[in-house]
């Protein structure tokens, strides 16, 4: 059987999860994340984040939480501002503008945007004599991590905030992967790194992945904005994310973030990530991406495709002109060191 290194949501859920959830299934509670699980839950979320007026909202999935944000939010003449290469704009099927919402997406080369970039966008809509005609962008979309692995800089991220603020249109993170991206924030930037406290002061809503980070199922929408709080609920529901047993998800965010299991999860996936990349490079293999998280792409040939393919499972990401292919290979809270050390060893003998 393969060993797989193909996402992060290969396994279940954190030791502890299961343990809460056995321990808790037959608790009776009220529906619909409105339990003392979820209570308390949040409650642990707002201290991480610093924020005590934060509203939190638990959600199933990624895709289900970025079109419920993003429909909440827009007006129906307005699109939301993205990376081309953003999950909403190429892994969602659509889902964004199936809610009757254009992406207006801008080029990317690793995953990120600019402050520049959106400011540009904004300045070149409402600039034309003709603005009425077209989409108006109506916030703006970033995901830390991105789809290529990469995460923006302290710096960074403030200056898109301070665009955003300015145009006075809502900043929305995707973080199906923050936890991965703010482990790896913390090797590149040390005491900059960035934290809950930082998304909280600098986004006007964001969600805690839980699905790729060592839950069973679910994310933690953050909304610090008290202009989009209202009316967040009949959102959930009308778009089919108000889950009856919600406090199967308030037991999860609770056991993740009442003592740091959360970033502690992560940072084991991200140094693995890091002896993979490395022994990659010690054979001098080209990468798509300089990317410092969960998620390493080498680029390949298609004999050495081949020679993973035996073994290990992963993801091939790009095709590119000289006939080589970028892959991807991923790590995540439940990856044996002992996976790592395979396939290490195999890269070796490349």
């Amino acid at each position: 059987m393969k060993i797989l290194f193909t996402s992060d949501y290969c396994e279940g859920a954190l030791p502890r999860i299961m343990e809460r959830l056995q321990a808790t299934n037959m608790v009776q509670t009220v529906g619909y994340g409105e339990d003392e699980f979820c209570a308390q839950a949040r409650d642990y979320i707002r201290q991480a984040c610093e924020c005590p007026d934060a509203d939190v909202h638990f959600l199933v999935g990624g895709t289900q939480t970025n079109a419920t944000v993003i429909s909440s939010i827009l007006k129906p003449y307005q699109g939301v501002l993205c990376a081309e290469s953003g999950h909403i704009n190429v892994h969602e099927t659509g889902a964004v503008e199936h809610g009757g919402h254009k992406i207006l997406a801008l080029p990317s080369p690793d995953g990120k945007i600019t402050a520049d970039q959106i400011r540009e966008a904004l300045d070149d809509h409402f600039s034309d004599a003709n603005h009425e005609h077209m989409v108006m962008p109506g916030m703006v979309y970033i995901s830390f991590s991105t789809e290529s692995g990469t995460i923006y800089s302290r710096e960074e991220l403030t200056a898109i905030s301070e665009v955003c603020r300015g145009y006075e249109i809502p900043l929305f993170v995707d973080g199906a992967r923050l936890g991965y991206g703010m482990a790896a924030s913390e090797l590149l930037e040390g005491a900059d790194a960035l934290t809950l406290k930082d998304f909280a002061r600098l986004a006007d809503v964001f969600y805690i992945g839980g699905t790729k980070q060592g839950a069973l199922f679910g994310e933690a929408v953050v909304i610090t904005n008290d202009k989009l709080k209202e009316d967040f609920r009949y959102c959930i529901k009308q778009g089919g994310g108000m889950l009856a047993k919600g406090r199967l998800l308030g037991v999860q965010f609770a056991a993740l973030f009442e003592d740091g299991l959360y970033l502690d999860a992560a940072r084991g996936a991200v140094n693995k990530a890091a002896r993979i990349r490395e022994a990659f490079e010690a054979k001098g293999i080209d990468f798509l991406v300089d990317s410092p998280t969960n998620q390493v792409f080498p680029i390949l040939t298609e004999e050495q495709m081949a020679f993973f393919d035996k073994d290990f499972g992963f993801e091939v990401w790009k095709k590119l002109p000289d006939g080589r292919i970028g892959v991807r290979f991923c790590t995540s809270w439940a990856t044996p060191d002992v996976n790592v050390r395979q396939l290490v060893s195999a890269i070796k003998k490349l």
